[in-house]
């Protein structure tokens, strides 16, 4: 099956006339590629390597299936973070009311006890709401930006929560315990 004439035939391109022990031979030697550079686009410009083409950009939530979307972790996030915007909106005005604040406090602790200058609570009631209130708001805007990069984000209120919980909790507490009078009741009042 010789081709009477091999001048006029085609010279093969893709090696469709090789023989199989050429095309072992072949599959055998690295093949050297160019790699394909895009033109510049009017973004940003994504570094040419190894793989390369493969990886995504960091910024795309769709490149790691760790970092998918969690209906049940958006739920339980939106559900504590309005949990715990219903409990700023609650307490601040407890907060800056610190004579009324404190009579709650001793009639829960069960203490007969008065503050000997309730207006120099005042203005610890007030940082404790500004905390709080701050505290909400920074506890949402990260919760959001973890959110929109597609990760795990219940856990954000929580913690925010407690945190910002504490620190309010302390800045009402230090007029109670720097006030002497109060003292005198507490330790009176101990078996």
């Amino acid at each position: 099956m010789s081709d009477p004439n091999p001048e006029e035939r085609a010279r093969p391109q893709y090696g469709e006339y090789a023989t199989p022990e050429e095309q072992r031979a072949r599959i055998k030697q690295p093949v050297h590629v160019e790699p394909i550079v895009p033109a510049p686009a009017a973004g940003p410009a994504i570094p040419m390597g190894p793989q390369s083409a493969l990886t995504a950009p960091a910024d795309d939530p769709k490149a790691d299936s760790s970092r998918r979307w969690h209906p049940v972790d958006r739920v339980v996030t939106f559900a504590l973070l309005a949990y715990g915007l219903v409990n700023v909106v609650t307490a601040i005005p407890q907060l800056v009311d610190y004579a009324a604040y404190t009579e709650t406090v001793f009639t829960l602790l069960g203490v007969d006890a008065k503050l000997t200058d309730p207006s120099a609570g005042k203005p610890w009631g007030l940082a404790a709401a500004i905390v709080m209130a701050l505290g909400w708001l920074a506890t949402a805007l990260v919760t959001w930006w973890n959110l929109r990069r597609g990760r795990v984000s219940w856990w954000i209120p929580l913690v925010g929560g407690i945190v910002f919980t504490l620190i309010t909790g302390t800045l009402m507490l230090i007029p109670l315990m720097s006030d002497p009078a109060v003292w005198s009741s507490l330790v009176g009042s101990m078996p």
